[in-house]
């Protein structure tokens, strides 16, 4: 049974540019067929998450232009994170604590490296943990 994120993360995940609009980052969900992406900098340092219900629900609802608005303007906050030698328990705790589903991957480097998903923690943690992570996770109000 695999103990660390590093063996259950989904390496390689591509980013978006802080700097590059939300048409292009649509564009590349839908390419890569995922829901969201990390937000990168130039620096290759992880500046935020990007969900495609974050450019429907802080963007177009509220009249931006994907055409100009910038990923990096949807970043909000400290981005949530996990290191690829943390536990599976510590990620799903994290993700319950901030009702995510999906957290990006920093190496020792500090750069990003992967991401993992709920579904990907799910095979590999207790079920009794995962299932109460998912309700808490479920619960939470969208944000």
């Amino acid at each position: 049974m695999a103990t660390t994120i590093r063996d259950v993360m989904t390496k390689g995940c591509e980013c978006i540019g802080e700097t590059e609009t939300l048409t292009d980052a649509a564009r590349k969900l839908k390419a890569l067929d995922v829901g969201a992406l990390p937000i990168c900098g130039e620096d290759d340092r992880l500046k935020g998450m990007l969900t495609d219900r974050d450019i429907v629900v802080k963007a177009i609802a509220e009249g931006r232009d994907p055409g100009t608005t910038r990923a990096g303007d949807l970043g909000e906050g400290t981005p949530v994170w996990v290191g690829e030698d943390d536990s599976v328990d510590d990620a799903l705790e994290k993700m319950s604590e901030h009702a995510i589903r999906r957290l990006p991957v920093i190496g020792e480097d500090r750069r990003l490296t992967g991401i993992v998903a709920q579904a990907d923690l799910a095979i590999h943690a207790k079920e009794k943990q995962v299932g109460e992570a998912v309700q808490e996770i479920s619960q939470a109000p969208p944000s």
